[in-house]
């Protein structure tokens, strides 16, 4: 599939939109409720591997939001119907290549508005001890960095702006609770 097929399919997507409570008022295709900035729901996974170092990807050109900007998580959008624990699995599921990954735990929910999106973003974590095989309609490039190199490299990349976000809100949650990384 090429990217252009890829966007194509991914703008068909149907999608529950949501109110300012996350309460579902309706549905939309993805391409319609990106072009209208309609409120839907997103997940986002961060994902470390064995050693802690966290899984750091390239977005391919052909993506309909953000293309070709690094990415700090794996996620996107929840379908109509599902529910953010079963989206959080299958697109990290989907995005590493992988089957058999343990279910995501989530962290935190947050709103995220910019002036082109508006969506509910659930924001989970979850460690990959399978060797991955990202899809290339998804993924142009990706490792697994240490932290203080995913900090370094943040100067230096385009970086997703609500992968950012969820990048720094997961710093916070787990100061807040004194703890670590998953």
């Amino acid at each position: 599939m090429t990217n252009k097929e890829a966007a194509g399919r991914s703008a068909d997507e149907l999608l529950d939109i949501v109110d300012g409570y996350d309460r579902v008022v309706g549905r939309a295709r993805r391409g319609t409720a990106t072009a209208r900035r309609m409120r839907h729901r997103c997940v986002s996974v961060r994902v470390r591997d064995a050693e802690g170092r966290i899984f750091v990807h390239r977005r391919t050109p052909g993506k309909l939001v953000f293309p070709s900007m690094y990415d700090l998580v794996v996620g996107g959008v929840v379908g109509a119907g599902e529910s953010y624990d079963e989206a959080a699995l299958r697109e990290a599921e989907e995005e590493l290549g992988v089957s058999g990954l343990p279910h995501p735990e989530h962290r935190l929910t947050f709103l995220y508005e910019s002036p082109e999106h508006t969506w509910f973003l659930a924001v989970y974590e979850v460690r990959c001890e399978l060797p991955v095989r990202p899809q290339p309609e998804e993924v142009a490039w990706w490792d697994f960095l240490p932290e203080d190199e995913v900090e370094r490299r943040l100067e230096e990349w385009d970086v997703v702006p609500d992968g950012l976000e969820c990048h720094r809100r997961l710093g916070e949650w787990h100061r807040e609770r004194g703890g670590g990384p998953a």
